[in-house]
Parts: structure tokens; sequence; C-alpha cells
């Protein structure tokens, strides 16, 4: 159905970085794990270290998944804006160009439970 406006529409984004009082969002998504149908959304500092995120909060929310407690993290494949990622654990996300709306996803090779046979 077409609609016609009675002046022009400004749209306004309500989740641009500024709103989030020196916070940004982070998506994070675990890959062939179906138990989880949505990447994960986190309000994070920058200044955040990615090893205090990977063992904190990612750690706590995927403890669910019966393929959790044996993920080798230092093996863990990492990908960042669809390409794969080589993180610097001991660094902050904002040193990892780990910007506003990002998408991290992780794989874990022969961790495929929840996914079926067959998948890497």
């Amino acid at each position: 159905m077409a609609v016609t406006s009675t002046r022009d529409y400004v749209g306004v984004p309500a989740d641009v970085v500024s709103n989030y009082h020196g916070n940004q969002l982070v998506y994070v998504s675990w890959d062939h794990h179906l138990m989880f149908a949505a990447p994960f959304i986190l309000c994070v500092s920058p200044d955040m270290r990615l090893a205090d995120l990977v063992h904190g909060p990612i750690a706590q929310l995927v403890q669910a998944d019966p393929d959790a407690a044996r993920i080798d993290w230092p093996r863990v494949e990492w990908l960042k804006r669809g390409r794969p990622f080589r993180p610097d654990f001991s660094r902050s996300l904002a040193e990892n160009d780990i910007a506003h709306k990002d998408q991290l996803r992780f794989r874990t090779p022969g961790l495929n439970s929840l996914c079926g046979h067959g998948v890497s």
C-alpha cells in the first residue's frame, strides 16, 4: 500500500552509539549451534578487554549449550564483519577494531551437537 506524507519524514535512529553513555552494542553468535536462534546483543565498554568479554558475558550466555564446557577458546575460529578475524585477547574491543553494532561470530569445529552430523 502506498503512503503519502504531508511533510518530509526524517527518521532518527535510536540506536546510535551516543545514546549508550560510553558503551557500544556488540552482537555475538555461535555458528552451528541452533540452541540460540539469534545473536546475543551485549552493551559493553569499547575499553573492555576482549578476553574479559569472552570469558565473562559470552561464556555465561553459551553455558546452557551441551557443547559449552568443551569449548577450547584458544582454538575458536572468529569472524568479524563476515570475514576471518584473529583477535588479540589482551587488547580492548576498540583496539581489536570492534565497533558499535559489529557482529562477532565464532566457530568451534567438532562441537556441533545441536546442528546434526557432518557439519564442521
